[in-house]
């Protein structure tokens, strides 16, 4: 039995082949793919999404617990939290509190490709390497 899960997404240019259906569009959302289903995923949930020129989310949205990690991969575009606009493009990483009334668009001319974390906030007490441990096996590739 393993101790993991794959899924493979396939080429990023094609990431708008996924659609998602969401209570609140009439039609299905394309460009986002949740994994926690995909990867059986049970203390966070995670999406690649890929957001065209011109597309945005047409509403404003928060968490009751979930803060929630951006990672901005390709492209450019605007985000807005609590009103205040921020521009995105490549390398940026945004963290978003639960509270915060948040949205996003791409506004530029090129395709937006964007990774995001969602957690239970104030759950992380160990540090960025607390949690690990070193294995006494040796390592070795085949």
């Amino acid at each position: 039995m393993a101790n993991y899960e794959k899924f493979e997404l396939g080429a990023m240019d094609n990431l708008h082949t996924y659609e998602l259906k969401h209570p609140a569009f009439a039609k299905p959302v394309h460009g986002k793919v949740f994994l926690g289903p995909r990867l059986k995923l049970t203390g966070m949930e995670c999406s690649m999404n890929k957001l065209r020129p011109g597309g945005g989310v047409p509403f404003l949205h928060k968490h009751r617990t979930h803060e929630e990690l951006y990672v901005f991969f390709k492209g450019r575009g605007q985000f807005q939290v609590d009103g205040e606009v921020i521009e995105i493009q490549e390398g940026t990483a945004l963290r978003v509190d639960p509270v915060a009334a948040r949205a996003w668009r791409n506004n530029s001319t090129e395709d937006l490709y964007y990774f995001v974390v969602q957690a239970r906030a104030g759950t992380m007490n160990d540090g960025p390497i607390g949690d690990g441990e070193l294995v006494k096996e040796p390592l070795s590739w085949p």
